[in-house]
């Protein structure tokens, strides 16, 4: 119960935190002071006290997928594990429930944006749904491997992954981690995938997809797409952290490896620049390599490796 209410009071803040955090390390990096990493907050809190705004042509889709999109994240952050690797509610195979639940959510922000009738906002819709084709099979390969191996059928399985993994725990680690990354920077839609910051219609993705959107509705949507990069972060974090860990060091060290995957984030974008679109599928492409070199590890592993 504990453990619980831990985790849902670091689902509601650690979102904010971790975008903030972004922004703070990327203004550093180009010499400036930058907002607060409270920032995003208070960007909520202002847009939730503006009104909405609905396009004439618009029908009671785009009214109602800004909820259904925030729904869908919360209800999928229930299986995702926290802090002490545990998630709120663990059933069987919740990889499986976690990527459905977030590809609905998905569908209804692809054709919230078709709604609106803008050949931008289609153009959008249309980049997202290519890359969630490529990214969702290298996710399930992913997981389905680390469940084949450690034979614990939940999230649950990634901090059980060193102790059933012989030699190869610490490398298959490391790719798991790399391979979630990139899905952090493809779902997150960050630097080299998309720009955030960016108002140039034929580059954006994410954000060309929103640009109708307002008040509440945008409110909702900016803190989905928050909560979702913190999800793929604690996922990450569950592979690092160690099991057996008392309570408040494993809250200490799960909310310290948050902030060192926002910084990292800051500093990717800081370092790099927005691909070509033709090489963004390139970069997708890295992460269903890294799964299937898990795949392959886990399979050697389980019929007679070392």
């Amino acid at each position: 119960m504990i453990i619980n209410l831990i985790n849902t009071v670091l689902l509601l803040i650690m979102p904010f935190l971790f975008v903030g955090t972004i922004k703070k390390t990327k203004a550093f990096f180009a010499g400036r002071k930058g907002a607060s990493i409270f920032q995003p907050f208070y960007d909520f809190l202002r847009l939730l006290k503006k009104e909405t705004v609905y396009p004439d042509v618009t029908t009671w889709v785009y009214k109602f997928a800004p909820v259904i999109i925030f729904s869908s994240v919360i209800f999928a952050s229930l299986f995702v594990p926290m802090s002490c690797g545990m998630s709120i509610v663990n059933v069987p195979f919740a990889f499986v429930i976690f990527s459905y639940v977030l590809g609905f959510g998905k569908f209804f922000s692809l054709i919230s944006a078709l709604d609106t009738g803008s050949s931008f906002e289609g153009m959008g819709a249309s980049r997202e749904a290519c890359f969630s084709t490529m990214v969702e099979p290298a996710f399930f390969i992913l997981f389905a491997s680390v469940i084949a191996l450690v034979q614990i059928n939940s999230f649950e399985s990634l901090k059980h992954l060193v102790f059933n993994s012989g030699v190869y725990g610490y490398l298959i680690i490391i790719l798991a981690s790399i391979a979630l990354f990139i899905m952090l920077l493809i779902e997150g839609c960050r630097v080299p995938v998309d720009d955030p910051a960016t108002h140039l219609e034929l580059t954006m993705i994410h954000e060309v997809m929103i640009l109708d959107n307002s008040g509440f509705d945008l409110a909702l949507i900016t803190w989905a797409s928050a909560i979702k990069m913190f999800l793929f972060a604690s996922l990450i974090t569950s592979l690092i952290l160690p099991s057996g860990l008392p309570l408040w060091l494993n809250i200490l060290l799960f909310i310290l490896c948050i902030f060192s995957i926002a910084i990292t984030v800051g500093i990717v974008e800081s370092s790099m620049a927005r691909f070509r679109m033709t090489h963004v599928f390139e970069f997708v492409f890295v992460m269903s390599i890294l799964s299937l070199l898990i795949l392959t590890l886990s399979t050697y592993r389980i019929y007679g490796g070392v």
